[in-house]
């Protein structure tokens, strides 16, 4: 019964993050929506992070399920990607390699200014 509590909190913020889509006329997905509703109310400590952390962690467990028909689909879709190829693949290392970058310069910021703080 706690899974379906957590897993109903989730479905909530999604549901708020559908209707701040249906409200709000930018070009924003519905999902990034909800989660950064869930983040802020996390964040912020108006959702105790109890409420949703044992089915977060089973969905992010059964994550790599969600992409096997995407690549299925690839594959039946190969003749149109083959000669394309090389191109695909620089896009995706070298977009890779920013977004670690990147993602790794984010955390160090973050963690220094929580270090200031701290002090």
């Amino acid at each position: 019964m706690k899974y379906l509590k957590q897993f109903c909190v989730i479905l909530g913020f999604s549901f708020l993050g559908e209707l701040c889509h249906w409200l709000i006329p930018w070009p924003i997905p519905a999902s990034i929506y909800g989660m950064v509703l869930l983040f802020l109310a996390l964040a912020l400590k108006i959702l105790p992070l109890e409420k949703v952390s044992e089915t977060g962690h089973f969905l992010v467990s059964v994550m790599p399920v969600l992409f096997v028909a995407p690549a299925v689909s690839l594959l039946d879709c190969w003749s149109l990607i083959a000669p394309e190829l090389f191109k695909l693949l620089t896009v995706v290392f070298s977009s890779t390699f920013v977004i670690f970058a990147v993602s790794g310069w984010v955390t160090q910021l973050a963690m220094g200014k929580r270090r200031n703080v701290d002090d």
